[in-house]
């Protein structure tokens, strides 16, 4: 794997906001940035009332503005981030099929992502969601409304972490996303929901307190390792009880990034994203770093 990180590039303002965020990181990783559009050209058209197929002209709009495209935001990144190592290509194939392999050969993968919109909302960008589930490479996705910590000030890095289910990985990115931008960690893990007792549907105020004491010293015990590795990384422990995506996305409102695993699973319908990682993808405030794991 080369020192590069790979930005999917469509002319969104998502993806361009995206391509602002790798560079950044790129500088703060010492990293190659390579900036990626994915389009199919169609040489030919159908007319319908000839019945036939007649060729685009070479200089269609379209064709010359993903030529473009590209090489043009390559350049306003160098300009605007002085030391950025970029590079620009445009490549005539399926967007995702693309990203997925390009990300292979990279340590990161930035995408545009519009998270939710409308009151009911719905998560567009179906090659977002597509290389997310599949992609065997940590992706980042950001959205167009993200201010820089440049603006902000340093802001927390956020992890959800799964005690059920945790991956050295993970953990790890999160760490090195902390210290590289000198940010606390704040860790959120949600055990699960405790039974219920009588018609009520409550649940055994004496078993959720006790759960959480629990939870909290688990959470105290995976963490211990990695304060010790990561001494410079000052870390905030959260223990909740029940599903720990509602509070990430509480948590995303001050974070510079939010970090989040993804098991590497398949299912009778393919790969697909759990409950958490939907919810922070739809809603989070701030960039989501999704870490896939076995």
């Amino acid at each position: 794997m080369s020192h590069t990180i790979v930005v999917g590039l469509d002319g969104s303002p998502e993806s361009l906001a995206a391509a602002d965020w790798a560079a950044r990181e790129a500088l703060r990783t010492d990293a190659h940035l390579r900036v990626v559009h994915a389009w199919q050209w169609h040489p030919y058209v159908y007319a319908p009332l000839a019945g036939v197929s007649v060729p685009q002209p070479e200089d269609d709009p379209q064709r010359v503005w993903a030529e473009r495209l590209p090489h043009e935001t390559a350049a306003q990144l160098a300009a605007i981030h002085p030391g950025l190592s970029v590079s620009a290509e445009r490549v005539a194939e399926q967007p995702a099929t693309v990203l997925l392999a390009m990300a292979e050969e990279a340590e990161l993968l930035v995408l545009g992502s519009r998270g939710l919109s409308g009151v009911a909302g719905f998560l567009t960008g179906s090659v977002a969601q597509a290389v997310v589930a599949r992609s065997r490479t940590p992706i980042v996705l950001v959205r167009a409304a993200e201010v820089s910590e440049e603006v902000h000030g340093i802001r927390d890095v956020v992890l959800g972490l799964d005690l059920e289910h945790s991956d050295a990985s993970v953990i790890e990115f999160a760490f090195q996303e902390a210290a590289r931008r000198m940010a606390d960690l704040r860790v959120v893990h949600g055990g699960s929901v405790p039974p219920c007792y009588g018609d009520s549907g409550a649940t055994d105020p004496v078993v959720d307190a006790e759960s959480l004491v629990e939870a909290q010293r688990r959470l105290a015990d995976v963490l211990r390792p990695w304060r010790e590795k990561f001494p410079c990384v000052t870390v905030h422990e959260q223990a909740v009880v029940g599903g720990a995506g509602r509070h990430l996305v509480d948590a995303s409102r001050n974070a510079d990034l939010v970090v989040i695993g993804r098991r590497n699973r398949q299912s009778p319908v393919g790969p697909h994203t759990g409950p958490v990682t939907q919810a922070v993808l739809h809603h989070s405030a701030a960039p989501v770093a999704v870490v896939p794991h076995d």
